[in-house]
């Protein structure tokens, strides 16, 4: 995943002033401005220095350490409808980002009616992790170019980098001009997404910040000071569980479908971010809507919801990978944890990356064997 906090501009409830909004282009232009990017990775490496971005280092050392103190609090008079309405916000927003920024909007693994678009939206917004359009083009380009100068948080640069220093330093160029070229014509079309993008400065306070302070002072008389800390705490603990993703879950762990790239199977982080720590399968098949092999609810809470809304009627057109075609790649590329793996020298390129379902590098029997589940043929 990719939230970006404050952009790398540093301005605090504003959108990155260095986030090169994509300019409204054909898909076909976008194709072939990636053709043309992709062409020109191969020349030599330009010379990158990191430009530190000290208003964000301020800000996120202020998140941590109000945390700390919000954590004092919770034992030193916060009360505890305060400490519960925390945590039950932090697992409302984690939806907005994993079923929605992420599973729906990135990846386009399932469809939803805008009912549960404009939900997802607007607890993705209670995220705060940068609005969906930025969201879904900063993860886009870190699947199709993983652990790269193009990745906003490559981990081949290290733990701290890859969890909270890519926020803290402006992006790679490589970064800025991958994401110029990738589609997202799809999320043009969205007048949900359109809208949350236009009013973002105001929603982001209004529904991180003010509201989620207001209701334990209005309803059970918490005082301001208390609601304020425990809020810092609810966003800084979903921060974390989330770059987890991006740092945790790219270097300790299985690789059981593909050897040769940097994502594992970690179980902790998996539990904590409501499934999305199965990250070698999610690399190696970014369609499929589990984001997991196995659709198990307890370690894949987003399943359960997506599950649930198709159950309601409001997701449908589910994506998912048939098990055989899943053990012929695990066979093939895996490092033999979960199938037997052949000998092979196999290797990863770049170019062979996909972001997902949509993706123009989709080779043919991979959109063939994908199982499309509660088809619907109406339009949403």
């Amino acid at each position: 995943m990719a939230p970006n906090l404050f952009g790398n501009s540093a301005t605090v409830y504003l959108e990155a002033s260095q986030q090169n909004v994509h300019k409204e282009k054909s898909t076909t232009e976008s194709e072939n401005n990636q053709k043309l990017l992709d062409q020109q990775s191969s020349s030599p490496e330009m010379k990158y220095e990191w430009q530190i971005v000290w208003r964000n280092v301020i800000a996120f050392l202020y998140l941590h350490i109000g945390s700390l103190y919000a954590i004092y609090l919770i034992f030193n008079g916060t009360k505890l409808y305060t400490t519960l309405w925390g945590a039950f916000l932090a697992a409302a927003a984690a939806l907005g980002i994993t079923a929605g920024a992420h599973r729906l909007w990135a990846h386009r693994t399932y469809k939803a009616k805008w009912p549960m678009r404009l939900l997802l939206m607007i607890l993705q917004t209670v995220a705060f992790q940068n609005h969906i359009y930025e969201w879904v083009r900063d993860h886009r380009v870190h699947h199709k170019y993983t652990d790269t100068d193009a990745d906003p948080h490559n981990a081949k640069r290290g733990f701290f980098f890859s969890h909270v220093g890519w926020l803290l330093v402006r992006k790679h160029p490589e970064v800025i001009k991958k994401g110029s070229a990738i589609d997202m014509s799809d999320l043009e079309r969205d007048p949900i997404v359109y809208w949350q993008k236009k009013l973002y400065i105001l929603l982001i306070p209004l529904l991180c910040f003010i509201l989620p302070v207001w209701v334990p002072c209005y309803f059970w008389n918490e005082t301001l000071l208390n609601s304020w800390y425990s809020s810092l705490l609810r966003y800084t603990a979903s921060l974390n569980v989330t770059w987890l993703v991006n740092s945790a879950a790219h270097m300790w762990g299985m690789k059981p479908y593909d050897k040769a790239i940097g994502p594992t199977e970690n179980k902790t982080v998996a539990v904590l971010a409501f499934g999305e720590g199965w990250h070698n399968y999610h690399h190696v098949f970014p369609w499929d809507y589990k984001a997991a092999e196995f659709g198990n609810y307890g370690m894949n809470f987003t399943t359960a919801f997506i599950d649930f809304c198709t159950w309601i009627g409001l997701a449908y057109d589910l994506k998912s990978v048939p098990a055989d075609a899943i053990q012929r790649r695990a066979t093939r590329t895996g490092d033999g944890s979960r199938y037997h793996n052949e000998k092979d020298t196999h290797e990863h390129p770049v170019e062979d990356m996909k972001w997902g379902w949509g993706d123009k590098d989709m080779k043919p029997e991979e959109i063939k064997e994908v199982n499309v589940i509660n088809k619907k043929l109406r339009l949403q």
